[in-house]
């Protein structure tokens, strides 16, 4: 599964991550996780507000953190 945290670095952005991280760890799914900062990137994949999550290569979440039981979903899929 290969996901990508959009944002600039903002707090919430690092929450993302390290929450995606957590959670993926605990449930035993293998995830590839990155960041993506470059504005123009960022708005390739139409997102406005971060942080934004996409999944591979669709996006699932923008704007605010995503909630615990939203991230659980994702990787159970």
């Amino acid at each position: 599964m290969d996901i990508k945290v959009l944002g600039t670095g903002c707090a919430n952005c690092k929450t993302t991550m390290a929450l995606i991280e957590q959670l993926a760890q605990a449930k035993g799914v293998p995830v590839t996780l990155s960041k993506v900062e470059e504005l123009r990137e960022i708005m390739g994949y139409g997102v406005m507000s971060t942080p934004g999550v996409v999944i591979d290569g669709k996006v699932v979440h923008a704007g605010g953190v995503p909630s615990r039981d939203k991230i659980e979903k994702w990787l159970a899929a």
